[in-house]
């Protein structure tokens, strides 16, 4: 069965799915066929958000269930190591990758390909992925979402 609630967050409704074992999608804005109906993966997932909204660094991550090219889980579960509180920029992820796969250079633009395809937005961190020169650049909901998440996580940016 498919889970489908809505999280009311200090930045608008955000749709979370889960399969009933773990967290399958997280993402701003409404869903049409919300279910109404819980699990234990949407219960904890609601509890990460209430204390993240709350400003401080959950210290725990729901279960996820990320599907995706294996390069695009490389690259989310990458983005899972960026602490709250921290940024790394494209290229640094990039770099970080080549090494990982052992390859000599990883392309800046693949990476934010496959950020931008984050199923679970907020809990598999791609706000916290910015510009070279700490430019605010990209981000699926909007560069305000972004710039407001990493405020709340005490990063301030304001170039774009």
């Amino acid at each position: 069965m498919l889970y489908v609630l809505v999280y009311q967050s200090p930045l608008g409704p955000l749709t979370l799915t889960s399969d009933g074992e773990a967290l399958t999608g997280l993402r701003f804005g409404l869903s049409p066929e919300t279910t109404g109906e819980t699990c234990p993966a949407l219960d904890r997932t609601k509890r990460w958000l209430d204390v993240y909204f709350g400003g401080s660094a959950p210290g725990f991550t729901p279960p996820l269930r990320l599907s995706g090219t294996p390069f695009r889980q490389a690259v989310w579960e990458m983005l899972l190591t960026v602490p709250f509180g921290e940024t790394v920029t494209y290229g640094e992820l990039a770099a970080r990758l080549a090494r990982e796969l052992g390859v000599p250079k990883m392309s800046a633009q693949a990476v934010g390909g496959a950020v931008g395809k984050n199923p679970v937005a907020i809990i598999v961190p791609c706000h916290r992925v910015i510009g070279a020169g700490q430019k605010l650049v990209g981000y699926a909901s909007g560069v305000d979402k972004k710039r407001a998440l990493l405020a709340l996580e005490g990063i301030f940016i304001d170039r774009l």
